[in-house]
């Protein structure tokens, strides 16, 4: 299945870049001419579309690929405004307008700001049909189990949309190296890790193949427990199996910082048993920042971030 999965995104990666360059023709309302305008045809996981090249009013479902259109300068019309990262902080302006949540897009908003992309993500995939109604729609998925090849194919169908290939090619190229410094180095520690979602008062662990299975595949930190179950919600987990697997870093996020919630993760942790592990111990429990890593990984920042975060962790 990993093999399959794996072969299935390489024929996306080498597909989806794939461009038909043509020309499409609009009329100028101030002088009534035609305008032509050129176009590509991007291939994605869950269709066809084309789409004018630098287009120019964009809304975006996706905080990463938010990110990534901010770091190289390009603009958009509309996002939702629920759930941003503070260092995304500038798309709360009035000027950019709000068209729903993550999980529910306001339909009549996004019509009548009459867009010419829309690029979405996983929490919006169900809907495809609905916002291709309005406007061409891309969707830019990261794979968690996959993150590097996913990262950079979605940032090449970007570089393709704005014209910006070369400079989004450099920078992915810069994180590249970035990541095979912390692989290395995480690798030469020899360093056992669990990676734990807290949720108001539960505990969920994520291993290799999961949504953010990056810190095991990319970023070089060996899973205390091979066998974790790869699901969306990770598999539930209790404060004595992590005493009994005892990793030497427990990397925690905690999700209710984003989406709300009464108990925080600090508060989840802070019981003898856990005060028992060589993580505790070792001043080894790192609290992620989860806007970056629920909401806005696979982002140029947010990718920045995450490796930060984790060599920052590893070699202090």
């Amino acid at each position: 299945m990993k093999i399959k999965r794996l072969s299935i995104l390489i024929v996306i990666m080498a597909i989806s870049v794939f461009l038909i360059a043509g020309c499409d023709s609009f009329v100028d309302e101030s002088s009534g001419q035609d305008i032509e305008m050129e176009t590509v045809n991007i291939v994605h996981e869950l269709g066809e579309v084309i789409v004018n090249k630098e287009p120019n009013r964009v809304i975006v479902f996706d905080y990463g690929i938010l990110d990534a259109l901010d770091t190289i300068g390009e603009e958009i019309i509309g996002l939702p405004k629920s759930s941003l990262p503070e260092y995304l902080g500038k798309y709360r302006e009035d000027k950019y307008i709000d068209v729903g949540t993550l999980q529910e897009p306001n339909f009549e908003t996004i019509y009548e700001l009459s867009p010419d992309l829309i690029i979405i993500s996983a929490r919006q995939s169900s809907l495809y049909d609905e916002f291709m109604k309005i406007a061409p729609t891309v969707y830019l998925n990261v794979d968690g189990g996959d993150y590097i090849n996913s990262f950079k194919n979605n940032m090449s169908i970007l570089g393709t949309i704005f014209d910006r290939e070369n400079e989004l090619e450099k920078i992915v190229n810069d994180i590249e190296i970035s990541i095979e410094e912390l692989k290395d180095a995480a690798g030469k520690k020899d360093i056992k890790s669990l990676f734990i979602m807290a949720n108001d008062g539960n505990l969920s662990a994520f291993g290799k193949g999961s949504r953010f299975g990056v810190i095991h595949n990319e970023f070089g930190l060996a899973p205390i427990d091979e066998g974790i179950e790869v699901s969306t919600h990770g598999q539930k987990i209790t404060f004595e199996y992590i005493l009994e697997k005892n990793p030497d870093y427990i990397f925690v996020m905690d999700r209710a910082v984003v989406v709300g919630g009464d108990i925080s993760a600090k508060q989840v942790m802070d019981n003898e048993l856990i005060h028992s592990t060589k993580a505790y111990k070792n001043d080894n429990i790192i609290y992620l920042d989860a806007y970056i890593w629920y909401v806005s990984s696979g982002g140029i920042t947010g990718t920045e971030r995450m490796v930060e975060e984790i060599n920052s962790a590893i070699r202090k």
